[in-house]
């Protein structure tokens, strides 16, 4: 008989096993799946893995599939209900085996709801028990997990598995009923699309569509802005007329006028102001998704994947918090001592522990985990990975840095008793900085050393029209900190909620969120017949009642079955309208598909637009003037084509973006057009090689290479093609 230690996935088991066995573990495998053997303390432990959630829910059999409202419910195996989770078949009839010879279970999943969630159903469905022990860790290296075996707690944490339950049952609940009310509402038009809206995609898909309207409703107003161009005792000037913004014109012009021709100005004053800035507060995964975003324009859900590989890998702590608070129990100096032996962060450790280690907390916390920090260990990591971790690692460093002292300057210059303000802003003591290195990219513009009445030389002084701004679109980043701030999601939900607005083509763009037509049409017939689905107050009031869940004061069963009868409510309304909502959303859907699939202006009739269309031989671009126009173009397959709304500077067809999963490639349709020919000495080459006057040998398998054509325009291409699939890109010669 042995203790049965459950982790939440095969690495995690590892790293356990390792810190917890006397001697060294013993590894073996059941149905493929790797199990631990360890002695600790001369008690027997078998450290078995889940792989995340080896049970969903499903409605339970015998119930209509396609009926709404519905809530009869279950936990099932994954891997019955979803192909994609057939692997994890072995993992949950390793467990089951295990389990029968156990006489204690203890759970060492990650310690969060979700974690909370897949241990108890492990425990309660494969386990067959009531209960279990419980670990509490926040970093996978040994003292840790030691520490968190032998003060493990006697029971599941039973606030956190409610909340985990009730948080899965609410959104299977809301997603499932309102989906299928919009699917069917659908197909009562005669047409049939699977359409989906979740408990809180259908608030943040209104948020974006909130600011869509914003932007289209702005209408831009006119102001007028005076500059100075000069210069004083060797150094150069740029100062804007003390008004900053005109509004009306007759007033600029009137400045100008006074001031037209002249070509001294005098220093009338100056201002020194000297400030301290504090270091950061420690990273909590919003704020270090915001920040990665921000410095690496690394997406957050790509983030938060990296920093758990970091966390599993045992380089730094839980990273999904909702804390920026350093507990003092990681043990600063201990963190910084294993940081010094990395080359990199040799120095700036070793000032750090000459001085007081008081990190600069901020005040949000989480009762599971402190603020995300490295763990010391020296990483082994690919380019992007270290990305993220050196921003962990600097954003620790700093947070025990000094504030960093800047000193702002204003000098007013005189002209014509017209004045002109130049301001600059400067570092005086690193501080912080020092630490956070490159990271903390703050403005630096040191102005020239002056004192009043010098002479300043005016290069020219001129009028500048301008218009204000619309409001600028959420970012990737920016939209996860809106979904924070308003309590809708969960810091490890946010950014997988914004991906599945991606993938149901409510919202597009890259570097800026742009709701489609299909969004903004969906919102807009929600809005008009229930309003309910939508509701931001309403889901962050079922947020605010699932934190009373976890926290004891609210019972389970009684947040659900006021989630029942409000989702039974809305079903009636939606019934009432459903044709008309289905008429909303078919239109929606067409005119979505039409501007999506649009890729410009066809480039030869000048009438139709060039459409993206499916043939035998896969997708391609023809004319929507069809058959007047029968210009049809190649398109890449296999990925996804947008338009960039923009023409080729050389031959004025359009240009297409093109997005595949790791990658995004710019390119004209034109397959003729110049850009894509290479000219001078490998243009002459590539000539040479396709006639067959010169041979080029493939550097892989000693074949011929051949030069080749495709959308991006030449290349060679290996003969042995597809056993050698070795290319090469035409090199122009540089000028």
């Amino acid at each position: 008989m042995y203790e049965l230690l459950i982790t939440e996935k095969p690495q995690a088991a590892a790293k356990i096993a390792a810190a917890l066995a006397d001697g060294k573990a013993i590894k073996e495998s059941l149905n493929r799946v790797p199990y631990y053997k360890v002695t600790h303390k001369g008690k027997d432990i078998v450290v078995v893995c889940a792989v995340g959630h080896l049970y969903g829910l499903e409605q339970k059999e015998g119930v209509k599939k396609w009926a709404f409202p519905v809530f009869d419910i279950e936990w099932r195996p994954s891997y019955e209900t979803k192909k994609s989770a057939a692997f994890s078949k072995g993992y949950l009839m390793t467990i089951k085996k295990l389990s029968k010879d156990a006489k204690e279970f203890t759970v060492a999943t990650d310690y969060d709801i979700e974690g909370e969630v897949i241990g108890l159903n492990v425990i309660k469905h494969a386990c067959k028990q009531k209960d279990a022990a419980r670990m509490k860790f926040s970093t996978l290296t040994k003292p840790d997990l030691v520490e968190a075996y032998e003060n493990k707690s006697k029971r599941l944490d039973w606030g956190q598995a409610n909340a985990g339950e009730a948080r899965h049952y609410l959104d299977w609940y809301n997603g499932i009923n309102f989906s299928r009310a919009l699917t069917s509402s659908y197909k009562s038009t005669g047409g049939f699309k699977i359409l989906s809206i979740g408990r809180v995609q259908g608030p943040a898909l209104k948020i974006v569509v909130d600011k869509e309207r914003e932007i289209k409703a702005f209408k831009p107003v006119p102001f007028w802005q005076i500059e100075l161009i000069g210069k004083v005792n060797g150094g150069d000037i740029d100062a804007w007329h003390i008004k900053d913004k005109f509004w009306e014109k007759k007033e600029a012009d009137s400045v100008m006028g006074k001031v037209k021709g002249k070509k001294k100005g005098r220093v009338e004053k100056i201002e020194k102001n000297q400030f301290k800035q504090n270091p950061p507060n420690p990273f909590d995964l919003t704020s270090m998704q915001v920040e990665a975003y921000r410095v690496f324009r690394i997406h957050p859900k790509d983030t938060l994947a990296i920093a758990q590989e970091l966390y599993t890998a045992g380089y730094i702590s839980y990273p999904r918090t909702s804390s920026n608070q350093l507990n003092p129990k990681i043990g600063y100096s201990k963190v910084l001592s294993l940081l010094s032996n990395q080359d990199k962060y040799k120095e700036l450790c070793s000032k750090l522990l000459k001085g007081k280690l008081n990190p600069n907390n901020g005040t949000k916390t989480d009762p599971a985990h402190p603020a995300i920090y490295p763990t010391g260990i020296d990483p082994e990591l690919d380019e992007r990975s270290f990305k993220i971790y050196d921003l962990i690692v600097r954003r620790f460093m700093s947070t025990f840095g000094e504030p960093a002292v800047r000193e702002t300057m204003k000098i007013n210059v005189d002209v014509n008793k017209e004045i002109f303000v130049a301001k600059g802003t400067r570092t005086i003591e690193k501080g912080w900085f020092e630490y956070y290195g490159s990271y903390v990219r703050l403005e630096e513009e040191e102005l020239p050393k002056v004192k009043e009445n010098d002479i300043v030389n005016i290069k020219k002084i001129e009028l500048l029209s301008k218009e204000t701004q619309p409001p600028k679109r959420y970012t990737p980043a920016s939209i996860i900190k809106e979904l924070e701030k308003r309590g809708l999601g969960t810091k490890a939900t946010r950014a997988s909620i914004v991906d599945t607005l991606f993938h149901r083509n409510y919202v597009h763009g890259s570097s800026s969120i742009e709701a489609t037509e299909l969004g903004i049409s969906t919102i807009e017939t929600l809005e008009k017949y229930v309003p309910h689905i939508i509701d931001e107050a309403m889901t962050r009031h079922f947020e605010d009642e699932m934190e009373e869940i976890r926290e004891g004061k609210k019972n389970k069963d009684e947040v659900l079955s006021e989630a029942k009868q409000d989702i039974t409510n809305v079903i009636k309304d939606f019934k009432k309208h459903e044709k008309d909502i289905g008429e909303g959303l078919k239109q929606a859907h067409w005119q979505s598909k039409d501007t999506m699939n649009t890729l410009g202006s066809c480039p030869v009739c000048k009438e139709g637009s060039l459409m993206i269309r499916s043939g035998k031989f896969g997708a391609f671009a023809a004319c929507s003037n069809y058959p007047k126009c029968k210009t049809t173009m190649s398109i890449p397959n296999n990925a996804r084509i947008k338009s960039t709304k923009k023409t080729c500077e050389i031959c004025g067809y359009p240009m297409v973006l093109e997005l595949r999963k790791k990658s995004a490639k710019e390119f004209c349709l034109n397959p003729n057009c110049k850009s894509k020919h290479v000219e001078g000495k490998a243009g002459k080459e590539a000539k040479a090689v396709a006639t067959g006057k010169i041979e080029k040998k493939c550097p892989k398998c000693g074949k011929n290479l051949a030069l080749r054509s495709s959308i991006y325009g030449k290349f060679y291409g290996c003969t042995g093609y597809p056993k050698c699939k070795h290319i090469e890109k035409l090199v122009e010669e540089k000028k």
